[in-house]
Parts: C-alpha cells; structure tokens; sequence
C-alpha cells in the first residue's frame, strides 16, 4: 500500500487515449440500444410468473422444452432456491389458471410437480415500472447535480453529471449488447452505481480542489494528478474488495441475482475508471481554474488611488 500512495502515475497525460476508450463504449453502447433494444424482464414487458416444486430437481432444458413444445412462447426457467423448485416466466398474457396449466402439463408421465405460486403481470404495470424506473433515475442524476454544484462549484457538478451518465450507458448498453434480461433488480443495480461512482468522484474532486488552494502553482494537470495519485489506494482498495464481494455473489448467488452483480460488477469498474479519468479530466475540458475556487482579491478603491 505504501508502494502504491508513494507512485505517481501521469492520469492526465493519458486522458486522450481514457477519451477515446469512452467514447468506443458509449458509441457500440447507443448503437446495440438502437438496434437491439433491451431484454426488458417481465416486470417490465407483463406475463406471467409460475412457481413449481418437484420432488427431486428436474433438467431445466426438458422443462423448457415441454413448455415450448406446448405452446408457450418466450419462456425463461431457471432455479429459484433449492434444486427442486424451478421459477417458470412466461412473457405472454394468459388466463387465470396458467399455474395450474403449468403444473398439469410438467405433472405428465407421473412426475410429481406442485404450484407454488402464480402472479401475473400486466403490460400496463410493467408500462408504468418503465416509466417511473426512467424518471427516477433522471431525478437522482438531477440531485446528484444540485448536490455537487452546491458543495463544490458548478463545472464539478457537471463534470460528474457527465461521469455518471456515462457509468449508466456503458452498464445499460451491455446488457443490450449480450442480451441480458433486465429488470427491476437490475435497474436498482444501476442507482447503486450511480451512488457508488459519485462517492469515488467526490473523494477526487475533494482532494482536487484541496491541492488547488494549497498548491502554488497553476498547473491544472500535474495538481489533479497528484490529487488521484494521492486517493488511489483508497480507490483502489475499495473498489477491488467490492468486486470480490461481487464476484462471489455472481458465481454462488444463484440465478435470481446474478443479473444483479453482473450490473454492480460492470458498474463499478467502469464506475472506478470514469472517478480517475473521465470524471477529473472533464474539469480540464471544462477550463477550471483557480479562481473559480478562489476568489480573487479586490483591492479598495481608496488604496488605488493615491493621495
């Protein structure tokens, strides 16, 4: 650790390659949004949710495959638990005794399944999900804004509005791009990014605009690069021990929140790297200087003049 605070690396004179990196992920990010769209869950398209317990746990392929083969279109299976209890989405509208449909035709050739639950959807709940889910996250990019506008200086808040607008399209535009399902776990998985990447940006910008009414010196890049030289083991250490975390929920936390760490795990390391470069070069685009921390004196009009 004392290697790594005593290391100074030029952040700053890298910015342009950091630039170009961003602007390739955002860009292929738009353009799977625009072509493929996302793989909204069913808490957003509608459908039906059925769960089945066998007595022993099934191949969820054969599962798929005789609900396929029955009819059923757009069908996601996967464990939910135990083994043996198997969580059945449908993405289609169906009537009331879908869960018994379910069961009776799973319930073939002897083997024992039993309901354990079915809730339908409908499309204009998951209408109003989509809505509300892109208002609040408009409204929480908005008071991140004001916030650090208001404890900082305006060119900080949009330097890390900036910041955070590129976490969330790089995390949404993977999921368009591999397909991932997306739903309301996932969404709550890019809110914690957002708050997670403004905490590292504002542990930078903290320590930038220190160094800037410490420093005697006008030199914006070498003061912002000890600034993040000066913050990356912490960064670092944070950051590296929450994917750990992240890590072992994706591999053992099972089917209903892996798309979840996926999201946290892509979010922070994106996150990360937008706190050193993206969020702190942005000040240098947006011509920050020392007076716009530091007032400059006005000397009386009385002491101008003389007698």
């Amino acid at each position: 650790m004392n290697r790594l605070t005593n290391l100074q690396l030029d952040f700053m004179g890298q910015r342009k390659i950091a630039f170009s990196l961003s602007a390739i992920l955002i860009l292929v990010s738009l353009v799977s949004l625009v072509v493929q769209g996302l793989a909204l869950g069913l808490d957003f398209t509608g459908g039906t949710l059925v769960e089945v317990r066998y007595a022993s746990a099934p191949a969820l392929d054969s599962v798929r495959a005789a609900l396929e083969g029955a009819g059923f279109n757009d069908v996601s299976v996967q464990t939910f638990g135990a083994a043996n209890e198997v969580l059945i989405r449908l993405q289609q509208t169906f009537e009331a005794n879908v869960g018994e449909q379910v069961v009776g035709l799973l319930a073939q050739g002897g083997t024992q399944v039993d309901l354990v639950r079915a809730e339908f959807v409908g499309a204009q709940v998951g209408d109003q999900l989509r809505d509300q889910s892109g208002l609040g996250m408009l409204v929480a990019l908005g008071v991140v804004m004001l916030y650090v506008a208001f404890r900082f200086q305006y060119k900080f808040a949009i330097g890390a509005l900036l910041a955070l607008v590129h976490d969330v399209i790089i995390v949404i535009g993977a999921f368009s791009l591999f397909q991932l399902e997306f739903d309301l776990t996932v969404l709550a998985a890019v809110l914690a990014v957002i708050g997670y990447s403004l905490n590292d940006t504002i542990v930078v910008y903290d320590r930038i605009r220190e160094n800037i009414r410490k420093s005697r010196i006008d030199d914006m890049p070498a003061i912002f690069n000890e600034a993040i030289n000066q913050t990356l083991a912490r960064t670092l250490a944070t950051s590296g021990t929450t994917l750990l975390v992240l890590i072992a929920l994706a591999w053992l936390g099972g089917d209903m929140i892996h798309n979840f760490s996926v999201a946290l795990l892509i979010g922070i390391g994106v996150g990360t790297f937008s706190s050193i470069y993206v969020a702190a070069a942005l000040l240098l685009k947006l011509k920050l200087q020392r007076r716009d921390l530091i007032p400059e004196k006005k000397e009386d009009a009385e002491e101008e003049q003389l007698p």
